[in-house]
């Protein structure tokens, strides 16, 4: 029995086969090493049913996600996995490596995410070959669910959007600016808070407001990330994964165009895609 885990920092999805077969499929919160200790991961494996019922016949667990891309954060996670999965081989990456087995397999070319956080690399068939960028929440995630809340509490804190979002905004959240400022400053995991706009923007997203919002996160996003990975590997094909990419790609494609980037494939969750390529690996 085999498990393969893609996860965010608002969800991770799950999937469990056995004998070439999907058995399972779910979703628990997040899995983030560099937020979350190895308590609250324990706390949150023991609360799935399908985990504690099939924890002693797993044998095999492959577990992406974001931040983990140091060896230090793979170890947490493979160590706190193999406590509660006695009998399970464990192997953490990072969700770059996730994304490009995804879309790409064994094939190689230049794989972006853009969800609740963003970031792209160039996967040469077997690995992802690292860079300077993905560097959170904080400093970066352009384009991401994380960045367009960001970008929305900011307008709307210096009262800087129309009216009529602003007004939309309050009606679906009850926000104000000591709300704002302690979730993000002062309460724990602010990332879950920023990215729980992207509902809100998505919803009204063929409003100008919105769509000039989500083109501006996208191309620079493009600008930072693709256009310099494009130069170091001239006519390479861009697969993406993620909300962000998945829900606007008809803008990211068009965007991408105007730049001259070859956009193929665009997927919402890799875990599908991942599932499927562990099986036929094992």
């Amino acid at each position: 029995m085999i498990v393969v885990v893609f996860s965010g920092s608002r969800y991770a999805d799950w999937r469990i086969a056995d004998k070439k077969r999907v058995l399972h499929g779910f979703r628990t919160p997040g899995i983030n090493s560099y937020i979350q200790d190895e308590r609250y991961i324990t706390q949150l494996l023991n609360k799935s049913n399908h985990l504690i019922n099939n924890a002693e016949k797993i044998r095999k667990i492959f577990f992406f996600g974001a931040g983990v891309s140091s060896p230090e954060r793979q170890q947490k996670i493979e160590q706190t996995f193999a406590q509660f999965f006695k009998n399970a081989k464990v192997k953490a990456g990072h969700d770059m490596e996730a994304s490009a087995k995804s879309t790409f397999g064994d094939e190689k070319g230049i794989v972006g995410i853009i969800g609740s956080g963003s970031n792209a690399a160039y996967y040469n068939g077997k690995k992802v070959l690292p860079n300077n960028y993905g560097m959170g929440y904080i400093l970066a995630d352009e384009g991401s669910t994380n960045w367009l809340g960001r970008q929305l509490l900011k307008d709307f804190l210096t009262e800087t959007m129309p009216n009529s979002i602003r007004e939309k905004l309050l009606h679906k959240y009850n926000i104000d600016r000591r709300l704002i400022l302690e979730r993000v400053y002062y309460n724990p995991n602010p990332n879950l808070f920023l990215t729980s706009f992207a509902d809100f923007i998505y919803e009204h997203r063929d409003e100008p407001y919105f769509t000039q919002h989500v083109k501006r996160g996208l191309e620079i996003y493009i600008k930072t990330y693709l256009i310099p990975l494009s130069e170091h590997y001239p006519d390479s094909q861009f697969n993406f994964t993620g909300s962000v990419a998945n829900n606007y790609a008809d803008w990211l494609r068009e965007l991408g165009a105007e730049h001259g980037l070859h956009i193929g494939s665009i997927i919402k969750e890799p875990v599908q895609n991942l599932i499927k390529y562990y099986i036929n690996k094992n």
